[in-house]
């Protein structure tokens, strides 16, 4: 039976596309940022090739990688995980999802206050450790939801779980999806439930993401129509509202994604498990800590080194990004970069693939090795 396992690191970029300074992104380099700290060990990933990548200068390289590397550019207009996540899986985005840096319109906030039932605090861009030290007490006092956004397309919604309960907060999420459409057609409505006592509040791990459905056919919806098996792990069934997913295991973290993909990897399947290491992005992207994001890479470079003994002969590792989120770079949020890709396996050709033009050609490889007719019109990365 042939395998593939998938493995997003949450944007763990490699270098800003040629268009980053559209996104105010001149100069990020998420990766690079990680080296500067002087602790990065990543030997079983430079093994793999990672230090051969086209741009990539700040790590060894070795003579002959045992992987097929290269540099990939996203195509969709964008910069979240939403959307890079459809082009990864073979659907492009062309046109950006709605934004909203001077907060959401009062026409919008009118009818969520009137799905929920509660009025808002905040509605403007916001880190979101630190709206819940600015608006945290005000909530608890008062009920009303904390609404914020950055300069990704997200309404995020955070509410103390012992004023609102977190399946009623997922509640409301539900409500806030149904009403962005169309012209607010956010990429995510995401929950953002929190405890604890002012000024010491702190986010819990209950966060969940209500992803638009992606536009159109990805690989998912054409793997699993073909009678293949799609488990996702992760916050990849969020990602797809659940579409083409045929077994979804729930992973908060980093460390319980990588649990359950080594159970996986001892597991019979036939198909493709798509996994999201959330934690780079989420605990140390986002919130500027370079050591720490860089301890986080070698605790998955170590975990890696384990997982490479027990693939089968048919088994295929891929592993890339979403995007960047430069922890080092001004502000809190996500960056226009470039993403490695690393394709592993006995049925693989080692050696330099260059930069790649989508994305979307991890699909196309994805679904020619399982014998999948989809994304045929993109090249592969490498034939397998």
């Amino acid at each position: 039976m042939k395998r593939i396992f998938l493995i997003v690191l949450d944007s763990v970029g490699i270098g800003a596309l040629p268009d980053a300074k559209d996104f105010g992104d001149a100069g990020c380099n998420t990766l690079q940022s990680c080296a500067g700290t002087g602790i990065l060990q990543l030997p079983n990933l430079c093994k793999m090739g990672l230090g051969s990548i086209d741009g990539i200068h700040y790590l060894p390289t070795i003579k002959a990688p045992t992987a097929a590397y290269a540099r990939m550019q996203e195509c969709s207009r964008g910069k979240d995980t939403t959307i890079g996540h459809w082009e990864i899986a073979g659907y492009v985005s062309r046109h950006p999802l709605p934004t909203y840096p001077n907060g959401f319109p009062e026409e919008l906030l009118r009818e969520i206050t009137k799905q929920t039932g509660r009025g808002y605090l905040c509605n403007k861009p916001f880190s979101g450790t630190e709206v819940i030290k600015v608006y945290g007490q005000e909530h608890v006092d008062t009920g009303k939801l904390i609404i914020y956004t950055s300069v990704d397309s997200v309404l995020q919604i955070a509410a103390h779980e012992d004023v609102v309960p977190t399946e009623q907060l997922y509640a409301y999420c539900e409500a806030v999806r149904k009403i962005c459409q169309g012209k607010h057609g956010v990429g995510r409505v995401i929950a953002r439930p929190f405890t604890g006592t002012a000024p010491n509040f702190v986010r819990t791990p209950n966060r969940k993401d209500f992803s638009l459905a992606p536009p159109g056919r990805t690989m998912l919806d054409a793997l699993s129509e073909a009678g293949l098996d799609v488990i996702s792990v992760g916050k990849i069934k969020d990602i797809f509202t659940g579409r083409g997913i045929t077994k979804a295991i729930v992973a908060h973290g980093n460390q319980e994604a990588m649990e359950a993909t080594g159970k996986l990897v001892g597991e019979d399947f036939h198909g493709l498990a798509f996994i999201n290491l959330v934690d780079f992005d989420m605990l140390y992207g986002h919130r500027n800590d370079a050591v720490a994001y860089a301890k986080a890479l070698n605790t998955f470079d170590g975990w890696l080194g384990t997982i490479l003994p027990q693939l089968k002969s048919d088994d295929i590792l891929m592993i890339t990004a979403d995007h960047g989120c430069d922890p080092t770079f001004p502000g809190t949020d996500h960056t226009r970069e470039y993403t490695p890709l690393l394709i592993y396996g006995k049925q693989v050709t080692p050696g330099n693939y260059g930069t790649r033009e989508s994305f979307a050609q991890i699909a196309a490889t994805v679904c020619n090795y399982l014998d999948v007719p989809f994304g045929r019109d993109l090249p592969c990365v490498c034939t397998i």
